[in-house]
């Protein structure tokens, strides 16, 4: 019967395997769920219930345009969760300020066993990326004494 089926028709019936062709997602399947992309120094926050436990428990510091909450995490690696508020702008603006975000954080080195909120501001956006790291360093406790508003 398949015989008989693919060979009236210009497509693939089903009844026998295809070439086989490496998945473009073979790594991403072999990583265990909630691991980090490779090269990242940190873990992804995810879950509402996470965000809403840092936000209520963490120490909260604001430099320039950004808002950081700091508490404790789980052992290793630290968590980073990002939000980019109805405030920042629109779907394309509160994307961007988030990649920003994330662009600055990698520059830092965070603290094992910490779970960070990264909170942005309008400003976020627009300042200049030297800036933003500045801030983030600065809410963190990175910047030694020093602090930029």
């Amino acid at each position: 019967m398949c015989a008989d089926a693919s060979a009236s028709t210009d497509f693939a019936t089903g009844c026998e395997p295809g070439r086989v062709v490496p998945s473009s997602n073979a790594d991403g399947a072999r990583a265990a769920p909630g691991s980090a992309p490779s090269g990242r120094q940190y873990l992804p926050l995810r879950g509402r219930s996470a965000f809403s436990r840092i936000s209520q428990e963490g120490k909260r510091t604001r430099r320039g345009g950004v808002v950081v909450v700091t508490a404790p995490g789980d052992p290793g690696r630290p968590q980073v969760g990002f939000v980019a508020g109805r405030r920042v702008g629109s779907a394309v603006r509160r994307n961007r300020a988030k990649r920003r975000l994330r662009a600055a954080i990698e520059r830092l080195p965070l603290t094992e066993g910490t779970a960070y909120l990264v909170v942005a501001g309008p400003e976020t956006v627009n300042v200049e990326f030297g800036r933003l790291v500045a801030w983030l360093e600065a809410a963190i406790g990175l910047d030694n004494g020093k602090e930029e508003a």
